[in-house]
């Protein structure tokens, strides 16, 4: 008799399908990516804790798992969801199934037919909570729903700290050292240091925790800030921190929540999207150039910025840089009279395309300024 798993939406919405990875429960905020590709980058963001992931591309598991790919030490969503998870892994690089990786970490699953369908609720009824259950976990709805909503919301969850270096560490520059960067991670995903270090940067990676005080005892040539999960509005204390880096003139370049720090550390709020951007092929805007990035993302909240020129904020002006073509959403903050800059979106390009490397070479460049300065 085949196995059965269901995942209980907050809003009573069910779907039924079999188990895929552990078999169990497992509670999260409901979500959607439209990556074609890049499953096991997803899996190892960090910026996908406490999340259930439903795949929108049909077929999920086709290359299988590599060694080489993961953008940290493990799978951090919280549950996943898949149409068809495929029967072989048809890589040379693949060291073993998509299925085992998720069941020896305990990652509990579904595959169902129903993902299109899901997809199309989430984005009427925007992200929520939700719950697969398989195995003894199976109870009745009534209960299964019940329990779905006591789990914790993602709004006002301080996350940072959960999935952040216990302690320090240094990635060294390929070829000639050019530059020192204090890089703190709130989630961040391994390719990041590795682009800064590609192109000549010692990188210092310091805990969520790290302090202005930690932050420039490095001496750091520039400060980065990563990607992470939960609510920025949680953040002070990166907020804080950063504040320190402004009042320093140290120059500064923040990807996703990063972006989401530096929009709280110049005064403006934050606030949920109703379902996210969380993909690879996200259009966004360079309002200085006109060109069009095509881009990858995941994040639920945003910053809430005027679009109609520079504004005002505690250390000069600023300017938002980049634009979502698809909802007009904030997608980079630029500071006009000091060293700063962020993007919502994910140069490192793991997985994704590389349209927005370029942004690593102008953090390159900032920082090449300030030292002639």
């Amino acid at each position: 008799m085949t196995e059965t798993a269901i995942l209980v939406l907050e809003d009573g919405r069910v779907f039924n399908g079999t188990p895929y990875g552990a078999v169990g429960e497992t509670f999260g905020e409901m979500v959607f990516n439209t990556g074609m590709t890049g499953y096991q980058e997803t899996l190892t963001d960090p910026s996908y804790h406490r999340q259930i992931v439903a795949m929108t591309a049909p077929h999920i598991g086709n290359t299988g798992v590599n060694d080489e790919d993961p953008e940290s030490t493990r799978i951090w969503v919280a549950g996943y969801v898949v149409r068809e998870p495929s029967r072989v892994s048809s890589s040379w690089r693949a060291r073993r199934s998509l299925d085992d990786a998720l069941r020896e970490q305990g990652v509990v699953g579904i595959a169902m037919p129903g993902t299109r369908a899901l997809t199309r609720h989430l984005r009427e009824r925007g992200a929520m909570r939700a719950g697969v259950f398989s195995g003894a976990a199976l109870a009745p709805v009534e209960e299964l729903l019940e329990r779905v909503r006591q789990s914790p919301k993602m709004a006002g969850a301080d996350l940072a700290g959960e999935v952040s270096t216990a302690s320090p560490y240094v990635l060294s520059p390929v070829g000639e050292h050019r530059f020192t960067v204090a890089a703190v991670d709130l989630g961040i995903k391994a390719m990041t240091p590795e682009r800064m270090s590609q192109r000549g940067c010692r990188v210092h990676v310091l805990p969520a925790s790290a302090t202005t005080a930690d932050i420039l005892a490095l001496g750091p040539d520039g400060v980065f800030f990563s990607n992470g999960p939960g609510d920025p509005a949680t953040a002070g204390f990166a907020v804080e921190a950063l504040r320190g880096v402004l009042d320093s003139g140290t120059p500064f370049f923040g990807i996703c929540f990063g972006n989401q720090i530096l929009g709280r550390a110049l005064g403006l709020p934050t606030y949920k999207l109703r379902y996210g951007h969380r993909g690879v092929n996200q259009p966004v805007m360079d309002r200085r150039t006109g060109k069009v990035e095509i881009t990858s993302h995941n994040h639920g909240f945003a910053v809430d910025a005027p679009l109609d020129g520079p504004f005002d904020t505690p250390y000069g002006r600023a300017e938002v840089s980049h634009v979502n073509l698809n909802d007009n959403c904030v997608e980079g903050l630029r500071l006009l009279d000091r060293p700063a800059f962020s993007v919502q979106y994910h140069p490192e390009a793991a997985a994704g395309p590389h349209d927005a490397a370029y942004l690593f070479d102008e953090f390159n460049a900032l920082m090449e300024g300030h030292r002639r300065a």
